[in-house]
């Protein structure tokens, strides 16, 4: 794994612990043992590594649910395993989405790292929207508004989740996603 890589992966262990403020360079540089100018080889500013952290952090989220169809053709319920990425980051990871975290401290954000996030929320409708649309046979506006309250509601199940310390909320909340999917 390549330095920049490596500081990637330590910064989004942290904002996905303790938001966007939970890190500075010199606790990466420290954390994968390279001196603190070199993280601004890689990344000038903050802004730089965050916004790059959250573009990551969503093209992998999406690569890793492979797009609707795909998985209707392989015999896969697409909300069922979208849901599956989101318990799995609370129950595995025990941790929150990373874009999620951003999401709440838009207002504070840097602005790169601010559309990032947006367009991590912007992808998901639309993979979302997609899926409602082939696998209940609805209309883009129905399938856009299922999309939209399926996203917020599992954002909100692992918010809610987390800071009770009982993941059986999540399930209890989610549970309905998967009534007649």
């Amino acid at each position: 794994m390549s330095k920049k890589q490596l500081l990637l992966k330590a910064a989004e262990a942290k904002v996905r612990t303790g938001g966007y403020n939970n890190f500075s360079f010199r606790e990466l540089a420290d954390e994968i043992g390279i001196k603190s100018s070199s993280v601004h080889y890689h990344f000038p500013t903050k802004a730089d590594l965050g916004a790059e952290l959250a573009r990551q952090y969503t093209d992998n989220f999406l690569t890793n649910l492979g797009a609707p169809e795909a998985l209707i053709a392989e015999g896969k319920k697409p909300i069922e395993v979208y849901l599956q990425q989101f318990q799995c980051a609370l129950t595995e990871d025990k941790k929150m989405c990373l874009c999620g975290l951003l999401g709440a401290e838009t207002d504070a954000l840097p602005e790169k790292v601010k559309a990032q996030t947006q367009r991590f929320f912007e992808q998901n409708i639309n993979w979302l929207t997609q899926a409602y649309q082939q696998v209940d046979g609805i209309s883009e506006q129905a399938a856009n508004g299922q999309a939209i309250a399926t996203l917020s509601l599992l954002e909100g199940a692992m918010l809610v989740s987390k800071a009770m310390n009982d993941t059986t909320i999540f399930a209890t909340a989610s549970a309905g996603l998967l009534i007649k999917r």
